[in-house]
């Protein structure tokens, strides 16, 4: 199991990094990424502290790989960009940006703006449209098919257009506590109910794989 879009109590989950670490490693995880809310607030503060927890994590444990991320969330379009720059120059591995969820009021053109910024992961972009969609198989960009409840919603409308086109997915968990953990078997259940194909679902973890160099 690969899950790049969790949350730690550094934003809104409620685990210490390394709890939610650990609890991941009992569920069967190969790699995690802790990608906790930021804006210009905090991004520093939240990436350099996921750092080092992911640097201890990768020291101590051999069956895990922690990842330090970042979710960009209700930024203004146009300061997408530069936030993107900052967090990788802070050391972000996999840099996410909070999507245009259907269960949110997420500005218009969020979704257009991360895509553009050159993000790893647009999450839960529940009214992204087809032109949008384009423009991510062009940028690379992966589109996350969610677990997390309410997000998961336009699961359908995600997948559906990212077939039609050919753009990259993903499945994460957008875990904030242990019981929103999943198994392989949850995730592909989670994704076969999205509409994916067994070849879909084969190539959306390994897009997760590529992520994070594997």
């Amino acid at each position: 199991m690969i899950d790049l879009h969790t949350h730690s109590l550094f934003s809104d989950g409620v685990l210490l990094p390394s709890e939610l670490i650990q609890r991941a490693r009992k569920r069967g995880y190969e790699a995690i990424a802790i990608t906790d809310h930021a804006d210009i607030s905090n991004i520093d503060f939240v990436i350099k502290r996921l750092k080092m927890v992911c640097n201890d994590t990768n020291k101590a444990y051999k069956d895990i790989k922690c990842f330090p991320g970042v979710e960009i969330t209700h930024v203004a379009p146009v300061l997408v960009k530069g936030l993107v720059v900052k967090a990788r120059r802070y050391g972000a591995k996999i840099v996410v940006f909070h999507g245009e969820t259907v269960v949110e009021p997420v500005e218009p053109g969020s979704n257009r703006a991360a895509i553009l910024a050159g993000v790893d992961i647009l999450a839960h972009p529940g009214n992204i449209t087809e032109e949008e969609v384009k423009l991510a198989r062009e940028k690379g960009v992966c589109l996350e098919i969610t677990a997390r409840a309410g997000h998961n919603l336009t699961n359908n409308h995600v997948a559906e257009l990212a077939k039609k086109i050919g753009a990259k997915m993903v499945f994460d968990t957008d875990s904030h506590a242990p019981e929103d953990l999943r198994d392989d078997a949850q995730r592909e259940k989670i994704l076969s109910d999205a509409g994916l194909s067994a070849d879909d679902i084969r190539q959306a973890i390994k897009n997760s794989f590529e992520l994070i160099g594997g």
